[in-house]
């Protein structure tokens, strides 16, 4: 436990810091959007209509990628990703395991084996180097596809996945979920593989009044497939090729995403503002400097070839989960992702995998804590913020 007893370090709670606040957002936005969605309502084009064709174009000018397709959330843009490849029963995917639930899901619903490669320790990214040797020990042939997760807004090491890829002949999906205006090496995430999904869940740098998704690739032949499946297999009303899903991304949604996406640049700057702002804070508070050995607070690292968005601004803790309770106590927002590790979730128990078998992603399951972080988060909630978590490790 901290050397200050809880009574002995406690303050008057200063007013609430949340995690997110939407609501900020929506009042400086309010009359843009409900413009908008009058416009689709008096228009009485729902779904996959003029607004959904117009963000699909923008979205893909924005990326600079030659097809960018709008689908119902980014869990079913995942799966599209997967099923347009052919990706199916008897096939295996190497994807991270310290991801959210549907980074995972989606290779199973394509009916495919998850196979679990561990992360660097600096990033949480997936490690291009345990990759490698999961590739190398799985059966002949069977690896038919790489997911990279490009995780709380930085992108993995896409040099590295791609020169795999390209070795052992398979295809990657980005999970670009959380990394919508990122990029590697100047290039956006979601044209660095073969093809990549987006979330526009309301979480997100990005996000919609409700679940929706993406899926972009310069494919032709995929971005058809794409196009198909997500309408139920068809081409064509009433003729269906192949099976496949009702996954459409509906007008009010695109409308919104649409003005949201003029906005994303400047948001993107103030998120990554408040970043540096928070690691300055930290470093100032002196809950970076090493205690025993280890500094109760770590920093996240950057890559010099990724502009990090920072969708979370997540740092690594000694005493996570009494620190998250102080700061819960003080009514400051904060969220652990991930808490738990996929290779060790009970559903996916049948894969094989025991405790000790991904050490990094384990490691940082335990330890990791997303601080509050939104364009209009203000200096003094952030100094509110690090002042109690001073106060925490006293």
């Amino acid at each position: 436990m901290p050397a200050k007893s809880r009574d002995a370090r406690r303050t008057r709670p200063e007013h609430p810091v949340p995690m997110l606040d939407l609501a900020r957002e929506y009042r400086a936005m309010a009359a843009d959007y409900e413009e908008a969605l009058a416009n689709v309502a008096a228009s009485q084009q729902y779904i996959m209509g003029p607004e959904v064709q117009a963000f699909e174009q923008e979205a893909g000018e924005y990326l600079g990628v030659k097809h960018a397709l709008g689908c119902a959330s980014g869990t079913d843009a995942l799966w599209l990703c997967l099923a347009a490849h052919g990706i199916g029963p008897g096939d295996e995917v190497v994807t991270s395991p310290f991801s959210f639930f549907a980074t995972a899901s989606s290779i199973v619903r394509a009916g495919a084996k998850p196979v679990f490669a561990d992360v660097v320790p600096e990033t949480l990214n997936l490690d291009p180097a345990s990759v490698e040797s999961r590739v190398k020990r799985s059966a002949s042939g069977k690896v038919k596809a790489i997911m990279p997760v490009h995780l709380y807004g930085e992108c993995a090491d896409m040099d590295k996945i791609c020169a795999l890829a390209k070795q052992w002949k398979v295809v990657v999906v980005e999970d670009a979920a959380q990394a919508f205006g990122a990029t590697w090496r100047g290039k956006r995430a979601g044209t660095l593989g073969d093809s990549a999904a987006f979330s526009f869940y309301p979480t997100k740098n990005l996000s919609c009044m409700g679940d929706g998704g993406m899926v972009t690739t310069n494919d032709d032949k995929i971005a058809a497939r794409v196009k198909r499946l997500r309408n139920h297999g068809s081409d064509r009303r009433y003729y269906h090729e192949e099976i496949g899903w009702n996954s459409r991304l509906d007008s009010m949604q695109a409308a919104v995403l649409r003005i949201k996406l003029r906005k994303l640049n400047d948001w993107n700057k103030k998120r990554a503002e408040r970043a540096t702002a928070y690691s300055v804070l930290l470093k100032s508070a002196g809950l970076l400097n090493k205690r025993g050995g280890i500094a109760p607070v770590r920093l996240p690292g950057t890559r010099k070839e990724a502009h990090h968005i920072y969708h979370q601004y997540v740092i690594r803790v000694q005493q996570r989960d009494q620190l998250r309770q102080f700061l819960t106590e003080r009514k400051i927002g904060s969220e652990i992702y991930y808490p738990l590790p996929l290779h060790l979730q009970n559903c996916f128990g049948y894969l094989g995998y025991a405790e000790g078998d991904l050490p990094e992603s384990e490691r940082a399951a335990r330890e990791v804590l997303a601080l509050p972080i939104f364009p209009s988060l203000t200096p003094e909630e952030q100094a509110q913020v690090v002042n109690a978590m001073a106060e925490f490790y006293g």
